[in-house]
């Protein structure tokens, strides 16, 4: 008896998960409009928005996949999650620099406080 892949059997996994594909990527989307409305954050409020939408297009991908058995389906299901991935890097590298910076920021700023006593 011959044991057939079918893309089904290979997406089934994420097709479990779809729905917190779903709920994460709302809750990206939630978050880059929420960071939109500070002044530096309409800077980089694309990119969460950005990584929600890709998210929640993954997830459809692998619901059609799943229930109609198409690979290129599942194929455009792993690329969108790639690319959700490359986004959410991005999006915490910039946010780390953010970070630093303010941090050195604050550090020169309390000295030079300091300086005039």
């Amino acid at each position: 008896m011959e044991n057939q892949v079918t893309t089904q059997s290979i997406i089934e996994p994420l097709y479990r998960g779809k729905i917190w594909m779903q709920i994460l990527g709302i809750a990206s989307i939630i978050s880059g409009v929420l960071t939109a409305l500070s002044i530096i954050g309409i800077i980089i409020a694309w990119l969460p928005i950005w990584a929600g939408v890709v998210l929640m297009q993954a997830a459809g991908a692998t619901h059609r996949a799943y229930h109609n058995d198409e690979g290129s389906e599942a194929n455009y299901a792993m690329g969108k999650l790639k690319l959700y991935f490359l986004l959410m890097g991005v999006t915490i590298i910039v946010g780390f620099a953010f970070g630093l910076i303010g941090g050195i920021l604050g550090i020169g700023a309390s000295m030079a406080g300091m300086g005039g006593m």
